[in-house]
């Protein structure tokens, strides 16, 4: 069977399928935002991103300092998304034959300013020539309270951080040859697709109170990563369209706002789910948080998206995909 025939989804699932493991060790495997393995008394988080140059970016418009920053703070993100706290992190970097050296310097002091920031330790890796600039970052972090994307229950409510689709619309003004400089707007979401913030310190908040029952980060867009919850936990969701928190820059560039909200991949933001008795403890994160409440879990297997008059619409997943 060749891979062309074969979506993201199917290949995890053959993977996952063929590595199950046994060793009590192991509390989540295959099938998260990371895997989890208990030593001793310690919970140990680890996780892998992939970047490689003409699928997840462009050197024309990526600064590799900042492209340095995001290979490291997407990782960060799925950390954050368990609940945990990054410590150290691996650097596998291909870098081809045309590649200068200022270009790798800016590269190393934008990986070191993202690590400084989080307090993450670069302790090795690997080095290679390739033909496009390709990198991998591993990182491992340590949690107490691991949060999933199993937990959550018919009748959770469904909460996010930040603001949605500003990423997906700062790819298109590259594409369209803007870049930095051009107006307040402009600026502010080209930021958000070049230089992604992981929620680690909300991540980390929320886990220590006890708050979700199920979380994921939004690398693919709502109806993909919110796709992940309902299917490992068994259940469907109600999204409220007139709810979604959407920035005052991606309004007055794009009508299709809401769209990018749903479908837009790369706003690493938090979606979690909470049951309705801890709804009251939000309150005291939202002072120092934007996080706004969407929707909530359901019974039925669907997602269905609600509109300012009612209408019910299901919706189908248009997020970002690999294959």
């Amino acid at each position: 069977m060749k891979i062309s025939s074969l979506n993201e989804k199917e290949i995890i699932s053959a993977i996952r399928d063929s590595f199950v493991s046994s060793k009590k060790s192991l509390i989540q495997g295959i099938g998260d935002d990371a895997a989890v393995v208990r030593i001793g008394k310690r919970n140990f988080i680890y996780t892998k991103d992939l970047l490689i140059q003409d699928v997840h970016f462009k050197i024309s418009f990526h600064p590799p300092h900042l492209l340095a920053r995001k290979s490291l703070n997407i990782n960060l993100s799925d950390v954050a998304a368990m609940g945990g706290v990054p410590s150290y992190a691996l650097l596998g970097l291909g870098l081809p034959k045309k590649i200068d050296s200022q270009w790798v310097e800016d590269f190393i002091n934008g990986l070191k300013s993202a690590a400084q920031e989080e307090g993450v330790n670069l302790i090795g890796g690997d080095i290679s020539r390739s033909k496009k600039i390709t990198l991998s970052v591993t990182v491992i972090g340590e949690g107490d309270s691991i949060i999933t994307r199993s937990g959550g229950a018919p009748g959770d409510n469904l909460c996010v951080s930040g603001t949605l689709g500003d990423a997906k619309e700062g790819l298109l003004l590259l594409q369209r040859k803007h870049r930095m400089g051009e107006g307040r707007e402009i600026d502010f979401i080209l930021k958000r697709f070049l230089d992604p913030f992981p929620q680690v310190s909300l991540g980390r908040e929320l886990s220590r109170r006890n708050m979700p029952s199920s979380m994921v980060d939004l690398s693919d867009g709502i109806s993909v990563d919110l796709g992940h919850i309902c299917e490992e936990s068994g259940c469907g969701a109600l999204i409220y369209k007139n709810k979604l928190p959407i920035s005052w820059a991606l309004r007055s560039l794009q009508k299709k706002c809401f769209d990018f909200a749903l479908h837009g991949g790369e706003d690493y933001q938090l979606l979690f789910s909470i049951p309705k008795e801890k709804m009251g403890h939000l309150s005291e994160l939202r002072k120092i948080y934007p996080i706004s409440t969407i929707g909530e879990l359901i019974s039925e297997k669907k997602i269905y998206v609600i509109d300012p008059q009612g209408r019910k619409k299901e919706l189908k997943s248009k997020g970002y995909r690999h294959f």
